[in-house]
């Protein structure tokens, strides 16, 4: 069949940042999830995976490749109380913190929307899975209010660490596409991530969110046939 472009309904993009969670590590799992309100951006820059040319013989011989590394950063006007510790500050009585305090790893969470151009930015959305998050000490300004006030707004510049997959190398990320995900089996994953409440209907008893690691991700939404 000839390839054809840009037919109506396939026209995709990617937008938008929502629904995100942070998971304070805690015995290398993460335990425990709280919504981050807020998050304005999430800049993904990851590095490495280059390419190192190897020359014997008055020729190419080889290349090896640089190892791969996942790094973000996060842009927010406001955070949650519990990633404190994981910016390096520590409540030493209610409302008073100290800085400069060992840096809690943590988990993330958060959502991008898919769209295409019948059904707009409900055509579906992707969920972004990242570990073994620390975050990096981050410059912020605090301006005058004057007659065009703006929220202050903060960054941080995270770096992470990959975590073990069965039969795959280690990852700091997985993406989760609502599109081609059995809707059962993403229902399954988000009662996971965002936890359940007692009140509904499948629940006796209500679940705290956490953030399941990759091998759990893989082993509920299941195997990839292969090609």
């Amino acid at each position: 069949m000839r390839a054809t472009w840009d037919e109506v309904g396939k026209r995709y993009y990617e937008t938008g940042v929502d629904r995100a969670m942070l998971y304070k590590m805690k015995n290398n799992a993460y335990p425990f999830g709280v919504p981050w309100s807020g998050i304005k951006s999430v800049e993904e820059s990851p590095s490495g995976a280059e390419s190192n040319g190897f020359y014997a013989d008055n020729m190419k011989y080889f290349n090896l490749t640089s190892a791969e590394e996942y790094a973000c950063t996060i842009g927010a006007y406001m955070y949650p109380d519990e990633f404190a510790e994981c910016d390096g500050s520590v409540e030493v009585a209610d409302g008073v913190h100290i800085g400069q305090q060992t840096r809690v790893p943590f988990g993330l969470c958060y959502r991008t929307l898919l769209g295409n151009d019948t059904e707009k930015n409900k055509h579906g959305y992707k969920l972004h899975l990242v570990y073994g998050c620390e975050a990096s000490p981050s410059s912020k300004t605090h301006d005058t209010v004057n007659d065009s006030p703006e929220p202050s707004e903060m960054s941080w510049e995270v770096n992470t660490t990959p975590v073990p997959v069965k039969n795959y190398d280690p990852t700091a990320t997985m993406e989760v596409d609502s599109t081609k995900t059995p809707p059962e089996k993403l229902k399954l994953l988000e009662d996971i991530l965002y936890g359940k409440d007692p009140t509904s209907e499948d629940a006796d008893d209500g679940v705290d969110p956490r953030l399941p690691l990759p091998d759990e991700v893989i082993a509920l939404v299941g195997v990839a046939a292969v090609a």
